[in-house]
Order: structure tokens, then C-alpha cells, then sequence
């Protein structure tokens, strides 16, 4: 069976592992999630538009990439595997307020919920397979994450 070492270099698993986040040895998707954070300050630059285009094409994209490289692990949806914490992350931060203090709980949001996978998460993390599943779990954490960081800043 390959491991996530030994598929690094080509360019559709270099993505698909995070830029080589998702080798870490511990938490994965959370290193994986810090990447995300890291691109996500150019991109929150967008207008709402580009960034909506950038969520729909990263995630139609992760589809193909997560696919791909879970058939080379031979396995679904290894932790290896954090372009769909990328994504997930992304859409947490879809309309979010400006600045540092935002950034960080949307990355603690988005990890509790990728992480606790309350309902329907757990079903379609353990139902549906291949890369639109692998792609799905991680979008709906993202969207809860969304709801709950707008809540705080509305609230605060």
C-alpha cells in the first residue's frame, strides 16, 4: 500500500495533502487547517464574488483531487488528505469581520466542528464515499462554523 510519502511530488497529491500540511505526524487536519489560514489572508481581500467563484471551483476541483489521491492511498479519505479542510476552513471564513481575533476562532470553529462531526456530518463522513464525500463532510463543518462565527460577531 502507498503512503502519503511516497506520492508527494506529483502535483495532484502535493495539492490534495496541503502543500505537504497533511504529512504531519500530529493532527493533520489541523496543520492542514493552518495552510488554510495562510492563503486564506490574500483571499479575504476578494470581493464577495471572486471569493464565492474560489469556493465553488476549489471545491468541484477537491472533488477530482481527493478522489485521485484517495484511490493512490487506496483507502477513503485518509488524514493525509486536508484539501477539504482547506475548503471547509475557506467557507467558515465566507463574510467574516476583519482581523486576527476572527481568524482564530473561525480556525477553532472550524476544527470543533470537523473534528466533533455532529449530525449530519457523521452520516455523510461514514455513507458517502469517494471525493465528493471526502469533499462534503468538511464543506458542511465549514458551514456550521460559518453560522456560529456570524452568530458571535452579531451577538458581540
Amino acid at each position: 500500500m502507498k503512503q502519503p510519502r511516497d506520492i508527494i511530488f506529483h502535483p495532484i497529491h502535493f495539492l490534495s495533502l496541503g502543500f505537504g500540511s497533511g504529512l504531519s505526524p500530529y493532527a493533520p487536519g489541523t496543520a492542514g487547517t493552518f495552510i488554510a489560514v495562510l492563503l486564506y489572508i490574500p483571499l479575504s481581500a476578494l470581493s464577495i464574488w471572486a471569493y464565492v467563484a474560489v469556493l465553488i471551483a476549489g471545491f468541484l476541483v477537491g472533488i477530482v483531487l481527493c478522489q485521485k489521491t484517495s484511490n493512490a492511498l487506496e483507502g477513503h479519505d485518509h488524514p493525509a488528505i486536508v484539501w477539504d479542510e482547506f475548503l471547509g476552513y475557506w467557507l467558515t471564513m465566507l463574510l467574516a469581520p476583519p482581523g486576527w481575533l476572527w481568524i482564530v476562532i473561525g480556525f477553532i470553529l472550524f476544527r470543533l466542528f470537523d473534528i466533533w462531526k455532529p449530525w449530519p456530518i457523521s452520516v455523510i463522513d461514514h455513507k458517502l464515499k469517494g471525493g465528493f464525500g471526502i469533499m462534503l463532510d468538511d464543506l458542511l463543518a465549514g458551514a456550521y462554523a460559518l453560522v456560529i462565527l456570524q452568530l458571535i460577531y452579531y451577538i458581540y
